[in-house]
């Protein structure tokens, strides 16, 4: 049954405003999820939160959503909009907040051999890169994302804001390149990176099954060491003042000539 929640000072209302920060996040094990679109597309993912705030929404999907929750006897909390704000940060909150377990997957624990492309991230500092990249894995069927070195947190209000959902379709597995390359190694994957100092052409290479491409900082692109790891480097073509394009971009026009390719074999 659901329960109600009107006072600002409530200690629930507390903890889970809290979970904005990241040592809150990573304390608790959980984090921040808010409107109907992320929600339901988490549902339809078979993924429903510990637990689902809402301000007495009659929207069909959060009906279903609040039902959903009851069936599995999650813990539904009806409150005020002005807390639902309180709690996500924004004035104008959405019609719903749910508190999900993070969603992180080891690196051993990966099975590579379930996408012909996965996407890989080095020092990524912009939530809203991250939350792009991953719905750009989700459009051309990726198996995850995994974040080399201090990457942004992924469970931020931000990057999960910024995913539309795509953090529950997506795996999401942390490593420092230390531990990725020797796992890389150890099976079947073509490392890609680009940079400019390639004399490739991103569409001239016939590309392997898996595909690991790599995505270098926004600042600094990728270390030269990593970029000897590569087994691949290649650039796209530049025609304008521009000498490189925004991360997220450059990882989308790579990630759909790796699915174009495959489409057309």
């Amino acid at each position: 049954m659901a329960r109600a929640i009107t006072g600002f000072s409530n200690p629930l209302v507390k903890r889970v405003r809290s979970l904005r920060e990241k040592k809150f996040r990573k304390a608790e094990g959980l984090f921040l999820a808010e409107g109907l679109r992320i929600l339901t597309e988490a549902r339809e993912e078979g993924v429903l939160p510990d637990m689902l705030f809402h301000a007495g929404s009659t929207h069909p999907l959060a009906v279903d959503l609040i039902a959903a929750m009851e069936a599995g006897g999650g813990d539904v909390i009806e409150t005020t909009p002005d807390i639902l704000s309180k709690i996500s940060g924004k004035d104008n909150a959405q019609a719903v907040v749910g508190v999900y377990r993070d969603r992180l997957t080891p690196l051993a624990a990966l099975d590579r051999t379930k996408a012909d492309i996965w996407i890989v991230a080095q020092s990524l500092r912009d939530p809203g890169n991250l939350g792009t990249i991953l719905r750009t894995g989700d459009a051309v069927g990726a198996g995850g994302l995994i974040l080399i070195d201090d990457c942004v947190d992924p469970f931020s209000v931000e990057s999960v804001r910024a995913s539309m959902g795509a953090l529950f379709t997506q795996s999401i597995t942390q490593a420092r390149w230390d531990e990725f390359l020797p796992w890389l190694r150890s099976g079947p994957g073509e490392l890609i990176g680009t940079s400019l100092k390639a004399t490739q052409d991103y569409q001239q290479p016939r590309y392997r099954s898996p595909s690991f491409l790599l995505v270098g900082n926004e600042a600094q692109g990728l270390p030269e060491a990593y970029e000897a790891q590569c087994d691949l480097l290649v650039k796209m073509p530049m025609l304008g003042k521009a000498d490189s394009l925004n991360a997220a971009v450059a990882t989308a026009v790579m990630a759909y000539e790796l699915l174009n390719q495959r489409r057309k074999s």
